[in-house]
């Protein structure tokens, strides 16, 4: 009879914590976030760990994470369905994006479980936190999708946290997250004592303390902000269903270009200096790129304004995602994009070199859709010192925000602003604290445009100089505790 009772209690906890935790990862997590609703479920999960039997345990913070991540799903499957050997895209997506993860929030819930129970309390908070981050670095350098998916884009819109990312990246946000609901169910797992629940209360209170008073403090005005040092950027997309095909090279890729120059050229009249159109516009071959050049170089000489046009250009056997930069009186310049899109881009020749262009207001740099997934980029383009980065895109609709809100968390880690115009997507400028300057969808109007003034400021942030730091010292703490656990368990 007892041991029944304490198995329905046990399972009755394991239920509504596993339900209650999923239903709040699937509205913390994907496309728009509610910034709040992954650490209450990180917390539920946490405070039931200690308490239940470790495969019960285990079971629990995985399905959790599972059921959440099934936000995504529609996503995935909607994408996926028109690559090349679509069933097997999506069976290995659900398994690198949804299972792998899972069965590692389970895991790190049971170190997590583990050490409290040990009455190792601090360290139990720390290995939980280090554990997920270690994870996420490891697959954002081993993937082909850079930081898609990382929980750190969760909290996009708490700007004194965001802050963090100029010195830690974003695995400090990622910390942030799953540290602070661990250190709670640490303080009520009904173990250690109260020498130990001081140090977790003082260290991570005080760790938090910082945190939001460098946040706040980064977030007020520039000291001796040169008042001249913007510029007025046009962004443009249309999503008319005849601008949203890849075409041929010839006449359409010239009268989607004409389109373009129109409507910029309207842009320039109200005091666009530069004006960003998004990427794949259309296919160049050898025969046609003359004719497209001439077009946009008129413009830019006509208009005394640059212009960047994304297109894909044929160059021998190679095809290239390119950005091709008119500048008033000046050649084009071009940049090849780095990182390309699985299946869909798979064709393509990956660029290797950035480009670098000097403005009155000061130094520009030119990235392309996917490239924002990846720090390591744009941290490059934080060293060469660039103020305001431009980048041609294309979105899927369902992730405009998200997407879009990747590029925004580089300019805070490698300190710079983002102009980015994307088909399907947004058109934004953000500042290098991650303030959204201004911001339009693309399906505003046919062809969907936003002018703003982008400030052109450097920050030399301690991520662009030291890079992944953070995410080091989080693999070799998780390290140092489970070497630690063991020890004491041998002892």
């Amino acid at each position: 009879m007892v041991l029944s009772r304490d198995f329905a209690v046990k399972a009755a906890l394991a239920g509504s914590a596993l339900l209650s935790s999923a239903v709040l990862f699937y509205y913390g997590t994907g496309e728009t976030p509610l910034w709040w609703a992954p650490w209450c479920a990180a917390l539920i999960v946490l405070l039931a760990a200690p308490r239940l039997p470790a495969p019960v345990a285990f079971g629990m913070a995985a399905s959790a994470w599972f059921l959440g991540s099934l936000n995504m799903l529609r996503y995935t499957y909607n994408i996926l369905a028109t690559a090349p050997d679509a069933a097997v895209s999506v069976a290995i997506a659900i398994v690198l994006s949804m299972i792998v993860p899972a069965c590692v929030f389970g895991l790190a819930a049971l170190l997590f479980r583990g050490c409290v129970r040990r009455g190792l309390l601090w360290q139990g908070a720390l290995c939980f936190a280090s554990a997920w981050v270690t994870f996420e670095y490891i697959t954002s350098v081993t993937s082909p999708h850079g930081t898609f998916g990382n929980l750190g884009y969760s909290e996009m819109n708490v700007l004194p946290l965001l802050q963090l990312a100029s010195v830690t990246g974003i695995w400090g946000i990622s910390f942030c997250v799953f540290l602070l609901p661990a250190a709670v169910a640490a303080l009520f797992a009904g173990a250690g004592d109260a020498r130990q629940k001081s140090m977790l209360v003082f260290g991570v209170g005080g760790f938090f303390a910082v945190v939001l008073a460098f946040g706040f403090w980064r977030l007020e005005p520039v000291p001796n902000a040169r008042p001249d040092a913007s510029i007025e950027v046009g962004l443009i997309a249309s999503d008319l269903p005849e601008n949203l095909t890849i075409s041929d090279p010839g006449r359409d890729t010239n009268r989607k270009l004409q389109d373009y120059a129109d409507h910029a050229a309207t842009l320039v009249l109200h005091g666009a200096q530069i004006v960003v159109l998004p990427e794949k516009l259309g296919v160049e071959i050898p025969a046609t790129i003359g004719a497209d050049d001439a077009l946009l170089q008129n413009f830019a000489d006509h208009n005394r304004a640059r212009i960047i046009a994304g297109l894909i250009r044929k160059d021998g056997p190679d095809l290239l995602n390119e950005a091709r930069i008119y500048t008033p009186a000046h050649a084009p310049l071009t940049y090849d994009k780095q990182h390309m899109l699985p299946a869909f881009e798979s064709r393509l020749k990956s660029g290797t070199t950035r480009t670098l262009m000097r403005g009155a207001a000061g130094l520009l740099g030119v990235a392309v859709c996917k490239d924002m997934d990846f720090p390591t980029l744009s941290r490059q383009y934080g060293n060469d010192g660039i103020g305001l980065l431009l980048v041609p895109a294309w979105d899927f609709g369902d992730d405009n925000w998200l997407h879009d809100r990747m590029a925004v968390m580089r300019g805070v880690e490698s300190g710079f602003t983002i102009a980015r115009a994307a088909k399907e997507g947004l058109l934004t400028v953000s500042d290098d604290r991650g303030r959204v300057l201004a911001q339009q969808t693309s399906k505003a109007a046919p062809f969907a445009s936003l002018l703003a003034s982008a400030p052109v400021r450097h920050d030399d942030t301690p991520y662009a100089r030291f890079g992944d730091w953070f995410a080091w010292l989080a693999l070799a703490m998780l390290a140092a505790i489970i070497a630690n656990v063991r020890f004491g368990r041998r002892r």
